[in-house]
């Protein structure tokens, strides 16, 4: 068998190539039953269980999430994952009164953050051309990548969560400023929004809101 390097990117291009056929033989879609369990039956979730949240599984989340596409491979999103006591009376400070009791009652909640020195790691990321420059210098440039690509990256963490077992209900009623100070302060990180991670008490929950219809929000061009 040859062993294929980074010196030979013909052979991995056609690697990458021939493992997409190969995927796309075994599975040519998901079945009914998961896409409900991921998104079309899925819900947020305000309550929670007394279930811990195994370590092993937010370690087999991040490994699906960041799989996940973001633009030149950015990967700006950064995961702080609270469980203490410690960190959990640190966090309520930033939130809004009602989702004290949601957050505290989670076994972990996410800080779903982004990275503004993510294109320092271009060279790692994107290894066959060097983007920097696309970057350096341009404040505009790099929070837009950052925060777009980071949100992406939440939406594939929060579908990851559920594809795994557990319930989610993400959180943007917090002040991002004290989550900075709190978690961030002298890094290069900001806060985008959180995530509360457990096994739900579907005893909160209500019923499912309205959604538009295909013909409501859709066009062809």
């Amino acid at each position: 068998m040859t062993t294929m390097t980074n010196d030979d990117p013909e052979a991995l291009r056609a690697k990458a190539q021939q493992d997409h056929r190969d995927l796309r033989g075994r599975i040519d879609r998901l079945s009914d039953e998961a896409i409900d369990l991921i998104l079309r039956g899925a819900r947020s979730h305000y309550a929670w269980t007394d279930k811990p949240v195994d370590h092993s599984l937010l370690e087999e989340i991040y490994e699906i999430t960041i799989n996940g596409a973001t633009s030149m491979n950015t990967l700006p999103a950064r995961f702080v994952f609270v469980t203490s006591a410690e960190g959990k009376a640190r966090l309520s400070k930033a939130l809004k009164p009602a989702n004290v009791k949601k957050m505290m009652g989670a076994p972990v909640t996410a800080i779903i953050a982004y990275d503004l020195d993510f294109w320092k790691e271009l060279p790692f990321l994107f290894p066959h051309e060097d983007r920097r420059p696309l970057f350096d210098g341009k404040d505009k440039m790099i929070y837009d990548t950052a925060f777009r690509n980071s949100t992406l990256q939440g939406a594939y963490f929060m579908i990851a969560a559920r594809a795994v077992g557990l319930d989610v209900g993400a959180m943007s009623g917090f002040a991002n400023a004290v989550v900075d100070e709190e978690f961030f302060a002298g890094t290069s990180l900001k806060s985008n929004f959180l995530c509360n991670i457990g096994y739900a008490d579907e005893s909160a929950l209500f019923q499912k809101l309205p959604r538009f219809s295909f013909d409501q929000v859709c066009s062809m061009a």
